[in-house]
């Protein structure tokens, strides 16, 4: 049985940076939980932060990636740096995903750590760009296939294609 990698914030746990959840009532979700499916995560509590703890954002080039290749970095809204943080909850994510043999994940969009289809820029204006997450990016440089919050059903059929169903 193939094994799901999903951000603890959409199983309702309060990790979140403001000390809530981004909890998601999809079926497919509670399914997966109830098959034993998922390894849960949170990359920036399982990096050591606190709950709750100031907003971070990346800042710098290629998001992620960039911060992966240390040329970018993650700073709180007090300016505080936190990268090392997220590098090693990006890593123990990916050691989950070796330990399981994890190749799906699901996480919170939007997160500078789980972000898929955008991250905020680093200004704290509430604007967005285009790119992944820390821990995203590391986990799709390692072959995982990486789906959010709102592609649950894409995520489903991918697994479905994994699992010889189709």
């Amino acid at each position: 049985m193939e094994k799901i990698l999903v951000s603890a914030c959409l199983l309702g746990a309060k990790v979140r940076y403001h000390g809530g959840d981004a909890a998601s009532d999809h079926p497919i979700l509670r399914r997966w939980c109830d098959e034993g499916r998922l390894v849960v995560v949170c990359p920036e509590r399982d990096g050591g932060l606190p709950t709750p703890r100031p907003p971070a954002e990346i800042v710098g080039p290629g998001a992620g990636a960039g911060v992966i290749a240390r040329l970018a970095v993650v700073r709180t809204s007090t300016t505080i740096d936190v990268t090392e943080a997220f590098r090693r909850g990006a890593e123990i994510a990916l050691d989950a995903v070796t330990q399981h043999r994890i190749r799906i994940a699901v996480l919170k969009d939007g997160s500078p750590s789980c972000g898929r289809s955008f991250v905020y820029d680093g200004s704290f204006s509430g604007a967005r760009v285009d790119g992944l997450g820390v821990t995203t990016a590391l986990l799709e440089s390692h072959g995982v296939r990486v789906f959010d919050e709102r592609s649950i059903d894409d995520a489903h059929a991918f697994l479905e294609q994994l699992e010889g169903w189709r």
